[in-house]
């Protein structure tokens, strides 16, 4: 398996006491260690152990994730970028810097890169792909699909 860093490794192995940990995780971020224990019928020295060791393995970690209304962004676009005359990575890490921009993926297909990017309105779709965007060397040509409803949006989690 690849990861993001390029090295190439194998997935640790998760017992069911790890799986169960996640899950109440999952369902309330903010569980305490001794919260765990007390549902899984373990110390919460125990569960402190696994958190560690499976951050430490980077299996999991525990985030907050905002919401996008919450924060008064109304508009999603999934952007298709080709690039030429300069190296993908190079032209990705620049797309990354931008504060719109979600996630950044370099694709096999009809996109080199595929970016996800939220705006607060759709007055700022043109200063984004023209002012910001374009103005990208090795950005050669901009695919916009804008989201017209979110079915699910789970960032940052992996089924198990």
């Amino acid at each position: 398996m690849q990861i993001r860093s390029g090295r190439v490794t194998t997935p640790p192995s998760l017992d069911s006491l790890d799986t169960n940990i996640i899950e109440i995780l999952r369902t309330n971020g903010r569980a305490t260690n001794q919260e765990i224990a007390e549902r899984l019928s373990v110390t919460a020295a125990t569960v402190s152990a696994r958190l560690q060791k499976m951050e430490d393995a980077r299996v999991m970690r525990v985030v907050a994730v905002t919401d996008f209304a919450a924060h008064d962004y109304n508009v999603i676009i999934a952007l298709g970028v080709n690039v030429q005359g300069r190296d993908v990575e190079a032209v990705a890490r620049d797309l990354a810097k931008l504060n719109e921009v979600l996630s950044v993926n370099i694709m096999s297909g009809s996109h080199d890169i595929e970016l996800l990017v939220a705006l607060h309105d759709f007055a700022e779709v043109q200063q984004l792909l023209f002012a910001h965007i374009a103005d990208i060397e090795g950005v050669s040509h901009i695919t916009p699909g804008i989201a017209v409803d979110m079915v699910k949006f789970e960032f940052n989690v992996v089924p198990l």
